[in-house]
């Protein structure tokens, strides 16, 4: 039996510029530890530099007071101010086979809006566990 695969999207008002926000999350997510401390406790670069495509970051985060760690590597459309973070490994593949949120930024009449969408695929239940 194959997994579940699902998209899960949503959209919220943010009251910073979009080209801010779209910077923060392509490459200064390094702050985020500092807007969200009891979420994110760190952000580090595994392989090459803030900045560039293909670069690989080391995310430390809490879910439900369990620590956590996910790696991906990042790809960013300066056009359409989106970033993709491909899941690589960590934590949320205890349940995941494939994990893949995308971040896009968009301007709309005086208000910023960014919309986070999230594919993923459920990894498939062992037999004898429920």
């Amino acid at each position: 039996m194959a997994g579940l695969t699902g998209k899960v999207e949503k959209e919220v008002e943010i009251h910073a510029p979009a080209e801010k926000f779209y910077k923060l999350w392509k490459s200064e997510c390094f702050h985020l530890p500092t807007a969200s401390p009891s979420n994110i406790q760190g952000v580090e670069v595994h392989e090459g530099d803030w900045e560039s495509a293909g670069s690989i970051k080391i995310w430390k985060y809490t879910v439900e007071g369990r620590a956590e760690t996910f790696k991906e590597k990042i790809e960013a459309d300066d056009e359409h101010m989106t970033v993709t973070l491909h899941g690589i490994e960590g934590d949320i593949f205890k349940n995941f086979k494939f994990w893949k949120p995308v971040f896009k930024v968009a301007p709309k009449q005086r208000r910023q809006w960014q919309r986070c969408d999230g594919e993923h695929r459920i990894r498939e239940a062992k037999q004898g566990r429920s």
